[in-house]
């Protein structure tokens, strides 16, 4: 059976402090995984002590033969 609830007394719960702490919580965690991805793609991108690159011959000089 409906249960009848008059208009003035129906009415939804508010927000209070537990969303807010969840949404500010999880926005938080967004920002570090952000800047983990952004140190991460830092890192891969430049090179690293272990690569050399060649560089090129100054004006005049012959290229090295290879073979």
């Amino acid at each position: 059976m409906t249960k009848i609830v008059p208009e003035d007394k129906a009415r939804q719960g508010h927000w209070g402090w537990h969303a807010l702490r969840i949404l500010v919580a999880g926005l938080l965690l967004a920002f570090i995984a952000w800047g983990a991805v952004e140190i991460y793609g830092e890192l891969i991108k430049s090179p690293t002590s272990d690569q050399s690159v060649p560089e090129a011959p100054a004006a005049g000089q012959k290229p090295p033969q290879g073979g």
